[in-house]
């Protein structure tokens, strides 16, 4: 799911971690406190055995080379990335579904990083901050997904404004400072930025383009999971010159299939997911069913065959955002140069 560009880039960024880290300033200094999604954490020392919940905290661990201080992962939509693979083989899998606490706890963690709020939050079923921290485990939720919530079964949070690249370099940033590899922080960074100008210099805005991301649905005759508009689905749209037709604050709406039809897109984009919760995890049956159900195939998107596949991570706000935008960039500019 990555392009030789992206793939070479992240060669040179890899290449750029492999470097000691030396110079006396970036060096961390003990105790830091951190500000974390309305939690202060002080760290005393780098942590030594960290569990990451959630693929993006265990993905930009690995991309920062922190492989041999990293216990153990869990809660992986998709595979990791190829280039990560190697790293990723040396660190122990809980599972890629939620993991229990105490499976946790028995890895006698020094920190625990989590990616979404149902996993580490006040409502999550796995654990809350305050139960790591009379542990005297430190914990910290990306930034991205501290969101205010508007409604009981909004269990991801709104967001009023779109989603940008910048929470995520602040996660990427502090975590590197953490673990006391703060010049790999901001090499990985740096690649970011350069990556996001280069993808969003490649599209015009086009008025006419306007997407829907399906991410899954328990059943076709069930509301479908698909990104909120201000969403990291919302920043792709944008990145790549079209809107979400989707258009609620919250950050994972469920919307009927009516709801989907009303709004009109020009292209969907169906989640490739490799958890296999559901049987529509799967992108190809995704597609199957759009383009057999006698409702459904007749909307535009449809029948125009503008329909996309985009590893589903990538639809939560993550190192794979970008990932996925360039995946979708380039079955975009197919279609475009095919005449569609």
């Amino acid at each position: 799911m990555t392009f030789p560009l992206s793939k070479a880039a992240f060669g040179c960024t890899i290449a750029m971690l492999a470097q000691p880290v030396a110079a006396q300033d970036t060096q961390t200094q003990y105790p830091l406190v951190i500000e974390n999604c309305g939690e202060t954490v002080t760290f005393e020392r780098a942590p030594q055995n960290a569990v990451a919940l959630g693929q993006n905290s265990a993905e930009i661990l690995l991309m920062l080379g922190l492989e041999d201080r990293l216990a153990a992962t869990a809660f992986w939509p998709n595979s990791v990335l190829d280039e990560l693979a190697e790293a990723n083989s040396k660190v122990t899998l809980l599972t890629v579904e939620f993991p229990t606490l105490e499976a946790v706890l028995e890895q006698e963690p020094d920190f625990v990083a989590a990616a979404l709020p149902t996993l580490l939050g006040p409502d999550s079923r796995l654990a809350k901050r305050d139960d790591l921290a009379r542990l005297a485990i430190p914990s910290y939720l990306s930034p991205s997904v501290c969101l205010a919530r508007q409604a009981d079964d909004d269990a991801y949070g709104s967001r009023d404004a779109l989603w940008s690249m910048e929470p995520l370099f602040q996660e990427i940033d502090e975590l590197s400072r953490i673990f006391n590899v703060a010049d790999r922080g901001q090499a990985l960074i740096a690649d970011f930025r350069t990556r996001e100008a280069a993808l969003r210099a490649r599209f015009d805005h086009d008025p006419d383009l306007s997407f829907v991301f399906w991410f899954s649905s328990p059943s076709p005759a069930d509301d479908a999971y698909v990104g909120g508009g201000n969403s990291a689905s919302g920043y792709i749209a944008d990145l790549l010159g079209g809107r979400n037709a989707i258009t609620t604050d919250a950050e994972w709406p469920t919307v009927s299939w009516e709801g989907i039809i009303a709004a009109g897109p020009s292209a969907i984009v169906v989640a490739e997911l490799d958890r296999d919760r559901w049987e529509l995890d799967n992108a190809g049956t995704k597609i199957a069913w759009l383009t057999s159900d006698p409702t459904v195939s007749q909307m535009e998107a449809v029948r125009a065959g503008r329909l996309f596949v985009m590893a589903g991570a990538a639809m939560n706000p993550t190192i794979r955002t970008l990932y996925g935008a360039e995946e979708l960039a380039a079955q975009l500019e197919q279609m475009r140069a095919a005449g569609n």
